[in-house]
Protein backbone atom coordinates (compact mmCIF):
# COMPACT_ATOMS: atom_id res chain seq x y z
CA UNK A 1 0.00 0.00 0.00
CA UNK A 2 2.76 2.49 0.90
CA UNK A 3 5.36 1.26 -2.09
CA UNK A 4 5.26 4.87 -2.75
CA UNK A 5 6.94 5.87 -0.19
CA UNK A 6 10.50 4.49 -1.59
CA UNK A 7 10.31 7.50 -4.33
CA UNK A 8 8.27 10.81 -2.33
CA UNK A 9 5.41 12.95 -3.26
CA UNK A 10 5.80 16.03 -5.43
CA UNK A 11 3.36 17.93 -7.31
CA UNK A 12 3.65 18.99 -11.01
CA UNK A 13 1.61 22.61 -12.14
CA UNK A 14 1.54 22.47 -15.44
CA UNK A 15 1.69 26.18 -17.30
CA UNK A 16 0.40 25.97 -20.84
CA UNK A 17 1.43 29.01 -22.66
CA UNK A 18 4.60 29.75 -24.62
CA UNK A 19 5.39 32.91 -27.00
CA UNK A 20 5.66 31.14 -29.44
CA UNK A 21 5.47 26.97 -30.70
CA UNK A 22 9.22 25.71 -31.39
CA UNK A 23 9.55 23.27 -34.33
CA UNK A 24 10.51 20.04 -32.00
CA UNK A 25 8.45 20.57 -29.40
CA UNK A 26 5.44 18.15 -28.81
CA UNK A 27 4.59 19.56 -25.49
CA UNK A 28 1.59 20.74 -24.25
CA UNK A 29 2.11 24.26 -25.02
CA UNK A 30 0.15 26.80 -26.73
CA UNK A 31 -0.01 30.45 -27.98
CA UNK A 32 -2.36 32.74 -26.86
CA UNK A 33 -2.83 36.48 -28.02
CA UNK A 34 -4.08 37.11 -23.77
CA UNK A 35 -4.18 35.32 -20.86
CA UNK A 36 -6.18 36.11 -17.58
CA UNK A 37 -4.03 34.87 -15.12
CA UNK A 38 -6.49 36.27 -11.90
CA UNK A 39 -8.52 33.37 -13.34
CA UNK A 40 -6.00 30.78 -14.08
CA UNK A 41 -4.85 31.71 -10.44
CA UNK A 42 -8.42 30.40 -9.21
CA UNK A 43 -8.27 27.50 -11.37
CA UNK A 44 -5.13 26.36 -9.89
CA UNK A 45 -5.71 27.22 -6.17
CA UNK A 46 -9.02 24.63 -5.99
CA UNK A 47 -6.99 21.73 -7.72
CA UNK A 48 -4.70 22.28 -4.90
CA UNK A 49 -7.52 22.31 -2.57
CA UNK A 50 -9.07 19.26 -4.62
CA UNK A 51 -6.70 17.19 -4.20
CA UNK A 52 -5.20 17.99 -1.44
CA UNK A 53 -8.41 16.85 0.43
CA UNK A 54 -7.34 13.36 -0.89
CA UNK A 55 -3.50 13.23 0.24
CA UNK A 56 -3.94 14.83 3.73
CA UNK A 57 -1.07 14.40 5.61
CA UNK A 58 1.43 13.77 3.70
CA UNK A 59 4.84 15.41 3.44
CA UNK A 60 5.45 17.43 0.25
CA UNK A 61 9.06 16.67 -0.99
CA UNK A 62 9.29 19.42 -4.47
CA UNK A 63 7.06 21.00 -6.55
CA UNK A 64 7.38 21.40 -10.25
CA UNK A 65 5.89 24.63 -12.24
CA UNK A 66 7.11 23.04 -16.01
CA UNK A 67 5.22 24.21 -19.16
CA UNK A 68 4.75 25.74 -21.68
CA UNK A 69 6.61 28.19 -20.22
CA UNK A 70 5.87 29.01 -16.62
CA UNK A 71 8.89 31.93 -16.45
CA UNK A 72 5.48 34.31 -18.12
CA UNK A 73 3.37 33.71 -15.25
CA UNK A 74 3.11 37.09 -12.98
CA UNK A 75 5.45 36.26 -10.00
CA UNK A 76 2.24 37.35 -7.75
CA UNK A 77 0.29 34.17 -9.29
CA UNK A 78 3.45 31.67 -8.55
CA UNK A 79 3.52 32.93 -4.94
CA UNK A 80 -0.20 32.71 -4.60
CA UNK A 81 0.55 29.04 -6.04
CA UNK A 82 3.42 28.12 -3.71
CA UNK A 83 1.38 29.84 -0.21
CA UNK A 84 -1.39 27.33 -0.94
CA UNK A 85 0.51 24.61 -1.24
CA UNK A 86 2.33 25.43 2.06
CA UNK A 87 -0.97 25.83 3.69
CA UNK A 88 -2.35 22.55 2.18
CA UNK A 89 0.36 19.79 2.83
CA UNK A 90 3.16 19.42 5.38
CA UNK A 91 6.73 20.20 3.40
CA UNK A 92 10.00 18.90 3.59
CA UNK A 93 12.69 20.52 5.57
CA UNK A 94 14.14 21.49 2.90
CA UNK A 95 11.61 20.95 -0.09
CA UNK A 96 12.85 21.70 -3.81
CA UNK A 97 10.62 24.07 -5.55
CA UNK A 98 11.79 24.09 -9.12
CA UNK A 99 10.58 27.03 -12.41
CA UNK A 100 11.15 25.93 -16.13
CA UNK A 101 12.36 29.51 -17.65
CA UNK A 102 13.09 30.32 -21.07
CA UNK A 103 15.77 33.20 -21.87
CA UNK A 104 12.98 35.49 -23.16
CA UNK A 105 11.18 35.97 -20.72
CA UNK A 106 13.69 36.35 -18.15
CA UNK A 107 14.70 39.96 -16.11
CA UNK A 108 16.25 40.21 -12.94
CA UNK A 109 12.92 42.06 -11.47
CA UNK A 110 10.57 38.63 -12.35
CA UNK A 111 12.83 36.41 -11.05
CA UNK A 112 13.95 38.15 -7.77
CA UNK A 113 9.55 37.60 -7.38
CA UNK A 114 9.65 34.27 -8.25
CA UNK A 115 12.58 33.75 -5.71
CA UNK A 116 10.53 35.95 -2.91
CA UNK A 117 7.52 34.10 -3.82
CA UNK A 118 9.48 31.21 -2.69
CA UNK A 119 10.87 28.70 -6.17
CA UNK A 120 14.22 27.83 -5.16
CA UNK A 121 15.40 26.47 -8.17
CA UNK A 122 15.17 27.42 -12.03
CA UNK A 123 15.82 24.85 -14.71
CA UNK A 124 16.56 26.96 -18.26
CA UNK A 125 15.94 25.86 -22.11
CA UNK A 126 19.13 27.52 -23.12
CA UNK A 127 18.91 24.71 -26.07
CA UNK A 128 21.82 25.43 -28.55
CA UNK A 129 24.53 27.99 -27.34
CA UNK A 130 24.82 29.77 -31.58
CA UNK A 131 22.47 31.62 -33.02
CA UNK A 132 22.75 30.03 -36.08
CA UNK A 133 21.02 27.00 -34.60
CA UNK A 134 18.88 28.55 -31.94
CA UNK A 135 17.03 30.02 -34.99
CA UNK A 136 17.33 26.41 -36.39
CA UNK A 137 15.20 25.46 -33.55
CA UNK A 138 12.31 28.05 -33.38
CA UNK A 139 14.13 29.71 -30.36
CA UNK A 140 13.67 33.17 -30.34
CA UNK A 141 16.32 34.11 -28.02
CA UNK A 142 19.72 34.54 -29.03
CA UNK A 143 23.06 32.86 -27.87
CA UNK A 144 24.17 36.40 -25.86
CA UNK A 145 20.76 37.01 -24.23
CA UNK A 146 20.65 33.05 -22.93
CA UNK A 147 24.05 33.46 -20.99
CA UNK A 148 22.34 37.48 -19.78
CA UNK A 149 19.77 35.24 -18.77
CA UNK A 150 21.21 32.55 -17.02
CA UNK A 151 24.20 34.96 -14.84
CA UNK A 152 20.47 36.26 -13.71
CA UNK A 153 18.98 33.34 -12.68
CA UNK A 154 22.35 32.30 -11.21
CA UNK A 155 22.85 35.39 -9.12
CA UNK A 156 19.07 34.71 -7.75
CA UNK A 157 19.57 31.43 -7.36
CA UNK A 158 21.59 29.02 -5.54
CA UNK A 159 20.42 26.20 -7.51
CA UNK A 160 20.13 26.11 -11.96
CA UNK A 161 19.69 23.88 -14.41
CA UNK A 162 19.42 24.30 -18.09
CA UNK A 163 19.10 22.40 -21.16
CA UNK A 164 20.78 21.90 -24.10
CA UNK A 165 19.60 19.62 -27.50
CA UNK A 166 22.27 18.15 -29.62
CA UNK A 167 22.43 15.77 -32.95
CA UNK A 168 21.24 19.02 -34.36
CA UNK A 169 21.27 19.48 -38.34
CA UNK A 170 25.03 19.62 -39.39
CA UNK A 171 26.45 19.24 -35.90
CA UNK A 172 29.73 17.48 -36.15
CA UNK A 173 31.09 15.81 -33.38
CA UNK A 174 33.17 18.75 -32.58
CA UNK A 175 31.37 21.26 -32.62
CA UNK A 176 29.41 19.20 -29.87
CA UNK A 177 32.23 18.94 -28.22
CA UNK A 178 32.94 22.78 -28.44
CA UNK A 179 29.57 23.35 -27.22
CA UNK A 180 29.47 20.74 -24.31
CA UNK A 181 32.65 22.45 -22.84
CA UNK A 182 31.23 25.98 -22.74
CA UNK A 183 28.49 24.39 -21.00
CA UNK A 184 30.16 22.67 -18.58
CA UNK A 185 32.13 25.76 -17.76
CA UNK A 186 28.82 27.76 -17.21
CA UNK A 187 27.14 25.42 -15.16
CA UNK A 188 26.16 25.53 -11.56
CA UNK A 189 25.19 21.89 -10.74
CA UNK A 190 22.76 20.45 -13.08
CA UNK A 191 22.59 19.68 -16.68
CA UNK A 192 19.93 18.26 -19.17
CA UNK A 193 21.10 17.16 -22.62
CA UNK A 194 18.90 15.77 -24.48
CA UNK A 195 19.62 14.28 -28.10
CA UNK A 196 16.98 15.67 -30.72
CA UNK A 197 14.15 13.21 -31.78
CA UNK A 198 11.34 14.03 -34.51
CA UNK A 199 8.18 13.58 -33.20
CA UNK A 200 5.25 12.79 -35.51
CA UNK A 201 2.43 16.38 -34.80
CA UNK A 202 5.50 18.80 -34.92
CA UNK A 203 6.54 20.81 -37.67
CA UNK A 204 9.97 19.18 -37.58
CA UNK A 205 8.28 16.23 -38.41
CA UNK A 206 5.72 17.73 -40.95
CA UNK A 207 9.28 18.95 -42.72
CA UNK A 208 10.90 15.76 -42.22
CA UNK A 209 7.78 13.58 -44.09
CA UNK A 210 7.98 16.11 -46.86
CA UNK A 211 11.68 15.27 -47.41
CA UNK A 212 12.64 18.49 -45.77
CA UNK A 213 14.76 18.35 -42.37
CA UNK A 214 18.11 17.64 -43.77
CA UNK A 215 21.50 17.56 -42.41
CA UNK A 216 20.71 15.29 -39.35
CA UNK A 217 23.13 12.86 -38.05
CA UNK A 218 22.49 8.61 -38.69
CA UNK A 219 22.82 6.74 -35.83
CA UNK A 220 26.41 6.06 -35.44
CA UNK A 221 27.10 9.71 -35.06
CA UNK A 222 24.13 10.49 -32.70
CA UNK A 223 25.70 7.18 -30.60
CA UNK A 224 29.35 9.15 -30.64
CA UNK A 225 27.68 12.03 -29.30
CA UNK A 226 25.95 10.27 -26.69
CA UNK A 227 29.56 8.65 -25.96
CA UNK A 228 31.36 11.99 -25.91
CA UNK A 229 28.65 13.28 -23.72
CA UNK A 230 29.29 11.22 -21.04
CA UNK A 231 33.00 11.39 -21.17
CA UNK A 232 32.91 15.01 -20.87
CA UNK A 233 30.24 15.08 -18.16
CA UNK A 234 32.25 12.53 -15.70
CA UNK A 235 35.26 13.95 -16.38
CA UNK A 236 33.79 17.40 -15.56
CA UNK A 237 32.53 15.80 -12.39
CA UNK A 238 28.54 15.85 -13.69
CA UNK A 239 27.67 12.00 -14.56
CA UNK A 240 24.87 11.10 -15.43
CA UNK A 241 22.59 10.05 -13.13
CA UNK A 242 19.60 9.69 -15.67
CA UNK A 243 20.05 8.68 -19.13
CA UNK A 244 20.00 12.62 -19.91
CA UNK A 245 20.50 13.93 -17.19
CA UNK A 246 23.46 15.10 -15.16
CA UNK A 247 24.80 16.60 -11.87
CA UNK A 248 27.35 16.80 -9.50
CA UNK A 249 26.42 15.26 -6.35
CA UNK A 250 23.56 16.31 -4.43
CA UNK A 251 22.47 17.99 -7.07
CA UNK A 252 19.88 15.77 -9.00
CA UNK A 253 16.39 17.09 -9.33
CA UNK A 254 14.53 15.50 -6.27
CA UNK A 255 11.42 16.26 -8.53
CA UNK A 256 12.48 13.78 -11.03
CA UNK A 257 13.79 11.64 -9.34
CA UNK A 258 10.30 10.90 -7.74
CA UNK A 259 9.16 9.99 -10.88
CA UNK A 260 11.86 7.63 -11.63
CA UNK A 261 11.56 6.22 -8.20
CA UNK A 262 8.20 5.50 -8.99
CA UNK A 263 7.31 7.75 -5.88
CA UNK A 264 3.71 9.39 -6.34
CA UNK A 265 2.84 12.69 -7.25
CA UNK A 266 -0.02 15.47 -7.95
CA UNK A 267 -0.78 16.84 -11.53
CA UNK A 268 -2.59 20.22 -11.81
CA UNK A 269 -3.14 22.16 -15.10
CA UNK A 270 -3.78 21.04 -18.60
CA UNK A 271 -2.71 17.74 -19.72
CA UNK A 272 -0.85 17.18 -16.28
CA UNK A 273 -0.18 13.14 -15.37
CA UNK A 274 -0.62 11.95 -12.34
CA UNK A 275 0.24 8.98 -9.56
CA UNK A 276 -1.96 8.62 -6.32
CA UNK A 277 -2.13 5.64 -4.14
CA UNK A 278 -5.46 5.95 -2.36
CA UNK A 279 -6.42 2.95 0.15
CA UNK A 280 -4.34 0.95 -1.55
CA UNK A 281 -4.78 1.33 -5.17
CA UNK A 282 -2.22 2.82 -7.01
CA UNK A 283 -4.78 5.72 -9.51
CA UNK A 284 -3.10 7.07 -13.00
CA UNK A 285 -4.87 10.70 -12.96
CA UNK A 286 -4.77 12.72 -16.42
CA UNK A 287 -7.08 15.88 -16.87
CA UNK A 288 -7.91 17.46 -20.37
CA UNK A 289 -5.13 18.97 -22.61
CA UNK A 290 -6.45 21.94 -24.15
CA UNK A 291 -6.54 25.02 -22.03
CA UNK A 292 -9.97 26.30 -22.05
CA UNK A 293 -11.58 22.81 -21.37
CA UNK A 294 -9.32 22.38 -18.27
CA UNK A 295 -10.11 25.88 -17.13
CA UNK A 296 -13.65 25.38 -18.00
CA UNK A 297 -13.56 21.67 -16.24
CA UNK A 298 -12.07 23.36 -12.95
CA UNK A 299 -14.65 26.49 -13.02
CA UNK A 300 -17.37 24.10 -13.14
CA UNK A 301 -16.38 22.39 -10.33
CA UNK A 302 -16.22 18.95 -12.27
CA UNK A 303 -12.48 18.24 -12.19
CA UNK A 304 -13.01 15.60 -9.78
CA UNK A 305 -15.74 13.75 -11.94
CA UNK A 306 -13.14 12.80 -14.79
CA UNK A 307 -12.42 8.74 -14.66
CA UNK A 308 -9.21 7.86 -13.13
CA UNK A 309 -7.17 4.14 -14.06
CA UNK A 310 -6.57 1.94 -11.66
CA UNK A 311 -3.16 0.49 -12.16
CA UNK A 312 -2.82 -3.22 -11.46
CA UNK A 313 0.39 -4.62 -9.49
CA UNK A 314 2.07 -5.83 -12.69
CA UNK A 315 1.29 -2.32 -14.37
CA UNK A 316 2.95 -0.72 -11.20
CA UNK A 317 5.92 -3.25 -11.50
CA UNK A 318 6.48 -2.65 -15.14
CA UNK A 319 5.92 1.11 -14.59
CA UNK A 320 8.73 1.02 -11.86
CA UNK A 321 10.80 -1.05 -14.11
CA UNK A 322 10.54 1.04 -17.03
CA UNK A 323 11.50 4.37 -15.35
CA UNK A 324 14.19 3.27 -12.64
CA UNK A 325 16.29 1.55 -15.53
CA UNK A 326 17.07 5.03 -16.66
CA UNK A 327 18.85 5.92 -13.03
CA UNK A 328 22.68 4.95 -12.87
CA UNK A 329 21.48 3.73 -9.07
CA UNK A 330 18.93 1.61 -10.96
CA UNK A 331 16.27 -0.60 -10.31
CA UNK A 332 16.07 -2.38 -7.03
CA UNK A 333 15.08 -6.03 -7.59
CA UNK A 334 12.83 -7.01 -4.23
CA UNK A 335 10.91 -4.12 -4.44
CA UNK A 336 10.19 -5.12 -7.97
CA UNK A 337 9.47 -8.77 -7.28
CA UNK A 338 7.19 -8.02 -4.48
CA UNK A 339 5.21 -5.72 -6.60
CA UNK A 340 4.94 -8.42 -9.82
CA UNK A 341 4.81 -11.31 -7.32
CA UNK A 342 6.69 -13.06 -9.65
CA UNK A 343 10.88 -13.20 -9.61
CA UNK A 344 12.78 -11.63 -11.74
CA UNK A 345 14.61 -13.62 -14.77
CA UNK A 346 18.27 -14.19 -13.17
CA UNK A 347 19.01 -15.98 -16.44
CA UNK A 348 18.00 -12.82 -18.32
CA UNK A 349 20.33 -11.01 -15.65
CA UNK A 350 23.18 -13.10 -16.54
CA UNK A 351 23.44 -12.75 -20.25
CA UNK A 352 23.38 -9.09 -20.18
CA UNK A 353 25.97 -9.16 -17.22
CA UNK A 354 27.78 -10.91 -19.75
CA UNK A 355 27.17 -9.26 -22.44
CA UNK A 356 28.49 -5.85 -20.37
CA UNK A 357 24.99 -4.41 -20.31
CA UNK A 358 23.50 -4.70 -16.94
CA UNK A 359 25.12 -6.17 -13.70
CA UNK A 360 23.75 -6.54 -10.53
CA UNK A 361 24.85 -4.81 -7.24
CA UNK A 362 23.80 -6.18 -3.87
CA UNK A 363 20.10 -6.13 -4.84
CA UNK A 364 20.07 -3.74 -8.00
CA UNK A 365 20.16 -4.31 -11.04
CA UNK A 366 22.41 -1.17 -12.95
CA UNK A 367 21.76 -0.20 -16.64
CA UNK A 368 25.92 0.08 -17.61
CA UNK A 369 27.26 2.96 -19.48
CA UNK A 370 26.52 0.35 -22.79
CA UNK A 371 23.67 -0.91 -21.74
CA UNK A 372 22.09 2.50 -21.88
CA UNK A 373 22.58 2.92 -25.82
CA UNK A 374 20.20 -0.45 -26.14
CA UNK A 375 18.26 0.78 -23.00
CA UNK A 376 14.59 0.17 -24.30
CA UNK A 377 16.06 -3.33 -25.58
CA UNK A 378 17.32 -4.34 -22.04
CA UNK A 379 13.97 -3.26 -20.48
CA UNK A 380 11.68 -4.96 -23.46
CA UNK A 381 14.47 -8.39 -22.15
CA UNK A 382 13.68 -7.52 -18.10
CA UNK A 383 9.77 -7.44 -18.73
CA UNK A 384 9.73 -10.40 -20.28
CA UNK A 385 8.28 -9.21 -23.65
Amino acid sequence: MDDWRHGGFGLYLHWPFCQSKCPYCDFNSHVAASIDQSRWKLAYLAEIDRLGAETPDRILNSVFFGGGTPSLMEPDLVAAIIERIRATWPMSNDPEITLEANPGSIEAGRFRGFRDGGVNRISMGMQAMNDADLRRLGRLHTAAEARQAFDIARNCFDRVSFDLIYARQDQTLADWKAELRQAIDLAVDHLSLYQLTIEDGTAFGDRRAKGGLLGLPDDDLSADMYALTQEVCDAAGMPAYEVSNHARPGSESRHNLIYWRGGDYVGIGPGAHGRMTLNGTRWATEVPKAPGAWLALVEAGKAGELPRTSLSTMDRAEEYLLMSLRLAEGMEISRYEAMANRPLDRMRLADLDALGLARVVEDRVQVTAAGRMVLNAIIRDLAGE
